[in-house]
């Protein structure tokens, strides 16, 4: 896992996106969104409950285990891994509440998205900053192992496809400095081609509800 000098990894990256989108979706439930509108959130944010699992499941499937081998504090996954259920478990309770707002929009269902929001975004915020601030720094040093490096390649084992909506997704709206560090670890041709060409739904029904 390459870190820059100001600390950014691929994995912060990722939370940033998350952050990114989650404040997304609070904003645009404060706009007291109709029908229609209701029914793009969900389908936005659903393409972020997606990114979000599959980024979880790679860290309990693989990342955690090869911690755990190279010695790291078995307690501390556990809470990772404890934190995931309870994410999982906020994740699927704002896309209930968003499902009942675009079947029957009301006051009563606009106000249980709001609350729904509010709950899991304060569970995600403190997750990522806790294995920012907790974790990294003991993942860093592992990531110029053997092991990491076959981690690294089972993580990058899904389809060309997925990589496109994933860099698609990731790069939306991301700073100039960010990019840069990105560039560091994918070339930008690459990132560029897979966001155009695989990660076209993205780029056509996920972007423009955020706009």
């Amino acid at each position: 896992m390459t870190t820059a000098a100001d600390g950014l990894t691929m994995n912060r990256l990722i939370h940033g996106a998350v952050r990114r989108d989650v404040r997304r979706l609070a904003e645009a439930l404060e706009a007291d969104p109709d029908q229609d509108r209701a029914v793009d959130l969900l389908r936005a944010y659903r393409f972020l409950r997606a990114e979000l699992t599959r980024h979880h499941e790679g860290e309990d499937t693989h990342i955690w285990p090869m911690m755990a081998r190279l010695g790291a504090d078995t307690s501390l996954l556990e809470q990772m891994e404890s934190e995931h259920e309870a994410m999982a478990d906020a994740l699927g309770g704002v896309e209930a509440a968003l499902v009942a707002l675009a079947s029957a929009p009301s006051r009563t269902t606009l106000d249980a998205a709001r609350e729904e929001v509010a709950t899991m975004s304060g569970i995600v915020d403190a997750h990522l900053r806790h294995e920012e601030d907790e974790l990294e720094p003991v993942l860093v040093p592992m990531t110029s192992t053997p092991e990491w490096a076959a981690v690294e390649k089972k993580l990058r084992g899904g389809s060309v496809v997925e990589a496109g909506r994933f860099f698609a997704w990731l790069t939306d709206d991301m700073s100039a400095e960010e990019k840069a560090f990105l560039g560091t670890l994918v070339p930008p041709p690459v990132t560029g081609l897979l966001s155009r060409l695989l990660g076209r739904r993205y780029s056509r029904e996920i972007a423009p509800v955020w706009a």
